[in-house]
């Protein structure tokens, strides 16, 4: 196997090591878990795997084995085919559709069947090489000895705990006996060691079956909720298709329903290829006017027709060039759309979520995508009593009220109704691109809604706008939802650009400032030196870069 060189840009001096590939995620401890596996001979879904577990103890808002996720794998060679491991979470056997129709009731009902440990061993079983437990043990490991809490993380468990007062285990688990985290405090988890040495030695059996799915039922039982014995034991990962689109001759691959990121991303990239958009620079009035137009009808598309393909059909043209040049006739060129009138056919009723994403490529050029969720930040806030891990709050993803839809932005639209074994609809977007075979992009992002949108930002400005990944992942951010209608900008980002949001505005745009949006975590072939170079995304901490050459 041919080997990668990576250089981890490490305070000012630059560390050269030869470990095969390229990781890169929110959180520098499990970063470093991704590059011993590449250097022990993994291939990138084995690091990927140990990355998520990684996360799971390093990176607790988000990362996880209770929640769920989807990842796109690419195997390495320029005809392959890339495939999607859908982990989504379920609704429980015993839900309805009903459900949160007079509001959600305990925190212990939000919570969907997990789907995270099913996903990796999936992955696993399909691509892997080392063994399971050598991909679990490293967060064994950083669970049972701890490790040093950095900046980011001491302030994600402060607010937590601050905003989970009434959730007495997760004070327990996550609490400091004085005082508040700060950089340097160790954290330790020992009852989520044992836990994941249970899922080491038996795999997704250890997790669905046996004491650790005895210890997630008994917190159900005794929360109220709703997930069972039959519930963990019924649930399976899956391997879909991804959804593939092209833009200016790349091509775009991301997940399919119930993951509503790849049809959006596609169906709004193939709007924005009708119109010259390098006609002004890039935040200009007249390109954010187009974008904000094209991501209002992108998803009022994902409320009408998106759901989970297994209970819901899928029409076929979202994704067809034809269909995007008529939607992209209705913009325009000087005035806003109001939402109401793209959507005649949807009643209106008058009337913070957390993910993390990380992209890891190797030596042979495999590549993987990987975005994964508790839903909100610290999921439901349960942690299962002795096992040490959070529990998903995804059932909330579902449209809570059926045949409700606000100017708010409430969806009761049938197709994301809540169904016993539904999977709930997902904005998640693990994306990779190509061109003439090779990879050139490997992205994504958390955020809830924002996700898609945060996405086509990263995508457009490398492709289309040809910036550097640095200067792609710093660049201002925006979303627009389809209701409530207005148009998100990060403030101080987009300070600089005051002249075309006024003339937005100017056009019937209500502008709001919103805080930063997505922590998009990306790899990018950098077409001068013909290297591959890994960014984190400095609206959370993270290492600068890394680098590597086939």
């Amino acid at each position: 196997m041919r080997s990668f060189l990576l250089l981890l840009l490490l305070s000012p001096a630059a560390l050269a090591a030869e470990v095969g590939g390229v990781v890169v995620s929110v959180s520098p401890p499990a970063d470093r878990v991704g590059e011993q596996v590449l250097a022990k001979g993994g291939n990138a879904v084995d690091a990927a795997v140990a990355v998520g577990f990684a996360l799971a103890v390093t990176w607790p808002e988000a990362g996880n084995i209770g929640g769920g996720g989807f990842m796109l794998v690419r195997p390495p060679g320029a005809k392959s085919v890339p495939v999607v491991i859908d982990y989504r979470e379920t609704a429980p056997a015993s839900a309805t559709k009903d459900l949160f129709a007079k509001g959600t009731g305990s925190a212990h009902r939000t919570v969907g069947v997990p789907g995270s440990v099913a996903g990796l061993a999936m992955a696993h079983a399909k691509f892997g090489k080392l063994p399971w437990k050598d991909l679990v043990g490293p967060a064994v490991k950083l669970a049972e000895e701890g490790f040093a809490v950095d900046d980011a993380l001491a302030g994600s468990l402060n607010g937590g705990l601050a905003r989970s007062k009434r959730f007495a285990e997760f004070q327990r688990v996550f609490g400091k006996t004085k005082g508040k985290w700060v950089a340097g405090d160790r954290l330790v988890q020992k009852e989520l060691a044992k836990t994941l040495r249970r899922i080491a030695a038996k795999g997704a059996d250890g997790f669905y079956k046996g004491e650790t799915a005895e210890l997630l039922v008994a917190e159900m039982k005794a929360g109220d909720g709703l997930v069972t014995r039959k519930d963990l034991e019924a649930y399976t990962a899956k391997g879909r298709e991804p959804i593939h689109g092209t833009y200016r001759g790349y091509d775009i691959y991301g997940p399919p329903p119930p993951s509503s990121g790849g049809v959006c991303l596609v169906l709004m990239l193939n709007i924005l290829e009708t119109f010259d958009l390098r006609k002004g620079p890039r935040f200009s009035a007249r390109t954010l006017h187009l974008m904000t137009e094209t991501m209002r009808r992108g998803y009022c598309d994902r409320a009408r027709h998106l759901g989970d393909q297994d209970f819901v059909k899928i029409p076929a043209h979202l994704t067809s060039k034809e269909y995007a040049k008529k939607l992209a006739a209705g913009i325009e060129m000087n005035k806003a759309t109001p939402s109401e009138a793209i959507a005649k056919d949807i009643p209106l009723t008058d009337t913070k979520t957390n993910t993390t994403h990380y992209s890891v490529i190797d030596a042979a050029g495999m590549a993987v995508s990987t975005t994964t969720t508790l839903e909100d930040s610290f999921g439901s806030k349960v942690v299962v009593r002795g096992a040490g891990f959070l529990l998903n709050n995804e059932m909330t993803d579902f449209n809570p009220r059926p045949g409700v839809t606000t100017k708010t932005g409430l969806v009761g639209t049938t197709p994301n109704q809540i169904a016993p074994g539904k999977r709930m609809l997902s904005s998640m977007t693990p994306v990779i691109v190509c061109r003439d075979g090779r990879i050139v992009l490997v992205t994504g992002s958390p955020g809830g809604r924002t996700i898609i949108n945060t996405v086509l930002c990263v995508v457009l400005n490398v492709l289309e706008f040809e910036m550097p990944l640095r200067e792609a992942l710093d660049a201002p951010r925006m979303h627009m939802q389809w209701f409530p209608d207005r148009l998100q900008v990060e403030p101080g980002h987009f300070d600089k650009h005051k002249k075309a949001v006024e003339a937005l505005e100017a056009m019937g745009h209500k502008v709001i400032k919103v805080n930063a949006q997505g922590d998009a975590h990306s790899i990018w072939l950098d077409p001068k030196t013909k290297t591959y170079r890994g960014e984190h995304d400095k609206r959370r901490e993270g290492r600068p870069a890394a680098f590597g050459k086939p």
